[in-house]
């Protein structure tokens, strides 16, 4: 498979080539010949020097011409047909190829690929053309009827196109194709385009953008996430450099932050969850307080927000329901569950470390908070409100304080982490404090 210099996501921010150029208003017809002018705008495609890649391809794949005017058509909606305006689809290509040729030949080098869509940022071997071939094609067998109903033929097109042009331009087609018939798709086919996405480099948009998804409903006790969640993320991004924002646009940009894959409206579900049982607790305004300053590590007050800690829980819920009221309109959030499950373990590694804690502080910018104080409003989080909760705000705790952990310790903290459905992403937060001579 052949690949760029650069991978896909760092040269385009949506979707690009020839597929990218269906789905844009205007663009489809290519630069007129010398002294001629085209009545339709250009600059959607100016610098997407992968539509002439895509315009070789096809034009190399020994495609018939009819095969590749059900293929445009069907992904641009049939709003600019080159045959219909005088050209042949090869002098349409040709024009795309001439306006963007390859550059000059470059030495092969050998990479590995990266992520720009889940969290495996490590590098892995490029992906081979025929297994990439052969996993599109399965996907294209997979909505074959919805396809068929929406263009009929267009599935066997782009079958040719995935087998002359490759994986990489059919794959693209075919999520165009989708997006321009309106045909939804579910949530396992979702995920397999962005393991196909991962593999081939793009930015999520290639995917996201205009694809519809039939979504399970919200259900906050599925944990298909992989980072972390609710409100000890919201902490999270308390911390360090959040000041550029205002504290109510840190909120709204975690509400918003469904991880990849997930029911829209799925973080602002979980941070609600979070909230209501903490304003509900038996928990005293102090104790909520502490826990807010040591997750946070931040040094902003509660009552720094215009009214005490229950305000800003309630404030932090709004703003939930604002967007659930957008995303998931049919979501009716119920009485968070009374649940125990793993209380005691992480009582006991919250008491393991009761000495350690209260010889550490968490030092935000002005105020420090005692670790002592932190570890016994933990405490109350987990026997007296929700222990998954208290577990992660533990975690964000020992992030504040730069607890150094024994890899046994660790160990212990992936199996809680796994037994509340965490995401793996979610205590590895806190690998970085193992020390190898604990």
């Amino acid at each position: 498979m052949t690949q760029p210099d650069e991978p896909y996501y760092v040269m385009y921010d949506g979707d690009f080539g020839l597929s990218g150029l269906a789905g844009r208003l205007a663009g489809s017809r290519p630069p007129m010949p010398a002294g001629e002018r085209s009545p339709v705008p250009q600059g959607d495609a100016v610098g997407d020097e992968q539509v002439g890649v895509d315009a070789r391809s096809l034009l190399e794949s020994g495609l018939p011409d009819e095969v590749i005017r059900t293929l445009w058509l069907a992904a641009d909606r049939g709003r600019f047909d080159p045959v219909a305006e005088g050209m042949t689809v090869r002098s349409w290509l040709t024009a795309w190829s001439d306006e963007f040729p390859p550059p000059p030949p470059k030495r092969p080098r050998h990479r590995k690929y990266m992520s720009a869509i889940t969290p495996d940022f490590f590098a892995r071997p490029v992906p081979v053309e025929t297994e990439m071939r052969d996993a599109v094609l399965a996907e294209i067998g997979a909505v074959e009827a919805d396809l068929t109903r929406a263009v009929p033929g267009v599935a066997e097109a782009l079958r040719s196109a995935v087998a002359g042009a490759g994986a990489d331009l059919g794959f693209r087609l075919l999520l165009r194709i989708l997006k321009a018939g309106s045909v939804r798709v579910g949530k396992a086919h979702h995920g397999r385009y962005v393991e196909l996405s991962d593999s081939f480099e793009y930015c999520y948009a290639v995917i996201d953008d205009g694809l519809e998804v039939d979504w399970p409903p919200l259900d906050t006790d599925r944990r298909d996430g992989t980072w972390n969640f609710g409100l000890s993320e919201l902490a999270s991004r308390f911390a360090g450099e959040w000041h550029d924002r205002t504290r109510l646009e840190v909120v709204r940009g975690t509400a918003g932050s469904d991880d990849v894959g997930q029911t829209p409206g799925t973080a602002a579900a979980l941070l609600l969850e979070d909230v209501i049982r903490l304003h509900a607790s038996p928990l005293s305004d102090d104790t909520l307080t502490t826990l807010w300053l040591a997750a946070s590590d931040c040094g902003l007050r509660p009552d720094r927000f215009g009214g005490d800690v229950r305000q800003w829980l309630e404030q932090i819920a709004e703003i939930c329901r604002e967007r659930l009221r957008v995303v998931a309109p049919d979501h009716d959030p119920a009485p968070a569950p009374v649940r125990t499950a793993g209380a005691d373990e992480v009582l006991g590694e919250l008491r393991d470390l009761a000495a350690e804690l209260a010889s550490r502080t968490v030092q935000p910018h002005w105020r420090g908070v005692p670790g002592a104080d932190a570890a016994r409003a933990l405490e109350q989080v987990v026997t007296r409100v929700d222990p998954d909760l208290g577990f992660r705000m533990f975690l964000r705790v020992l992030i504040a304080l730069w607890m150094p952990l024994t890899a046994e310790r660790y160990a212990r903290f992936e199996a809680l982490g796994e037994r509340f459905g965490h995401g793996k992403y979610l205590v590895s937060e806190i690998d970085q404090f193992i020390r190898s001579d604990l």
